[in-house]
């Protein structure tokens, strides 16, 4: 202890040692044997459950040494002095002990970075989800012969599954004579699929935009009453296939994802996206009339009257009525479907389509614009024909004057002559 002493006597400067007392010295002995007790045998840190539990539910114990209160802690010199640390040796045995359980921290690191990964918003990506189906519909003409197009395109016809016969059903690409069955897939294939209706509605299924044309040019041949560019619609939409979805169908933003699709599906999804675009030509058609008789009320609000002549309101009162008529008429609109008569797959289908375009309140919207223009051409009507009864009484009266006029002037021409 002296030599002790001796040898950092004169580095006093350099490192303030802490010589320990007796009853320290025991305190500090007693840590030692306790520090070395626990690096011989660390397990005893831990208490492993003595039941197994699965791998998610296991729960690491740790048991805390620790000095009473009372007890000194240790100086920092001490720990120079033995070269070492308790908190190095508890350190050493968990990591001993976490190396030893290493594939259930890694299990569970894994679910921790998986909940971390979700609640910093990344997105998943489902990879049972197959490459969306792009859909698109358009609306070009009035009117498509639809007996010409099936005769001229026989190689490519599909047989109808239904009664419905205002449409035909068209495939390119994989022309073999099969439909697609229960399961099969449309997304990642070469197959196109065109819906053509009576009215001038194509829904082009599996078609991108710059081969649109192409198809389009098919319908164009055998079309009546073309539209032109500003007057032709178009919408477009995307169909998802997913074999491990729960539901058979399920909607989404701009887009439905059923388990697969067939024939079927491709039939009921054309042709509400077909009436669909439809519509929406119809309803700007009767906008425009609607923008015409506004334009006629105000005028007549500033001058008291109106010049429109009687025939321009004539074609519009045919125009109303023809609008009308192609809605209720050739669209179909209130006419269910028959595959979704045989199948609820297909009228769930068609049902959410329905109200995903909003086909029945857009109608209403219609009706109730047409009634607008009904009232319109009632009023301007009772005016024209007004002013048709004052003339016609202006005229009689004309005719009278002049009658009157002829008289006195026969009756002073014989009266001079019998004188």
């Amino acid at each position: 202890m002296c030599r002790y002493r001796r040898l950092f006597s004169h580095h006093t400067n350099a490192t303030m040692l802490f010589l320990p007392s007796p009853s320290s010295q025991t305190l500090i002995l007693r840590s030692f044997r306790t520090l070395i007790s626990l690096s011989s045998n660390p397990i005893t840190l831990f208490t492993p459950p003595q039941n197994p539990i699965p791998l998610f539910n296991q729960t690491l114990t740790l048991r805390r040494f620790s000095h009473s209160s009372n007890s000194p802690p240790l100086a920092p010199p001490v720990r120079e002095f033995f070269g070492f640390s308790p908190n190095a040796v508890i350190s050493k045995c968990i990591s001993s002990v976490s190396s030893s359980s290493s594939p259930s921290m890694a299990v569970a690191d894994a679910v921790e970075v998986d909940e971390k990964g979700e609640e910093s918003g990344d997105e998943v990506i489902d990879e049972d989800v197959k490459p969306s189906i792009p859909v698109r519909a358009y609306f070009f003409s009035t009117s498509v012969n639809l007996k010409e197009l099936m005769d001229q395109n026989r190689p490519n016809y599909i047989q109808p599954t239904s009664r419905m016969t205002n449409y035909v059903v068209l495939r390119f690409g994989n022309t073999k004579p099969e439909s697609i069955g229960l399961g099969a897939s449309l997304s990642g294939s070469d197959s196109v699929y065109m819906v053509v209706f009576q009215y001038g509605s194509v829904v082009l299924f599996n078609v991108r935009e710059h081969e649109s044309e192409r198809y389009l040019k098919i319908v164009k041949e055998h079309a009546s009453g073309e539209l032109s560019e500003q007057e032709m619609r178009k919408d477009e939409y995307e169909v998802k296939e997913k074999p491990t979805l729960e539901t058979w169908m399920e909607g989404g933003l701009d887009y439905i994802m059923l388990q697969y699709l067939n024939i079927d599906g491709i039939r009921t999804i054309g042709s509400v996206l077909g009436q669909s675009v439809a519509l929406d030509y119809y309803v700007r058609q009767v906008d425009g009339m609607v923008g015409e008789f506004t334009d006629i009320n105000r005028g007549m609000e500033k001058t008291g009257t109106f010049t429109m002549k009687r025939k321009k309101l004539f074609q519009l009162v045919g125009k109303a009525n023809s609008n009308l008529a192609d809605v209720i008429l050739k669209l179909g609109l209130f006419e269910r479907s028959d595959i979704a008569w045989k199948d609820a797959k297909y009228a769930q289908i068609w049902e959410y389509l329905r109200d995903e375009f909003e086909l029945t309140q857009r109608f209403a919207s219609l009706d109730f614009k047409l009634k607008f223009v009904e009232h319109n051409i009632r009023f301007l009507q009772e005016i024209l024909q007004n002013r048709k009864s004052d003339f016609l009484e202006w005229l009689i009266i004309i005719l009278i004057g002049a009658e009157i006029l002829i008289s006195v002037y026969d009756i002073a021409h014989k009266s001079v002559t019998s004188l």
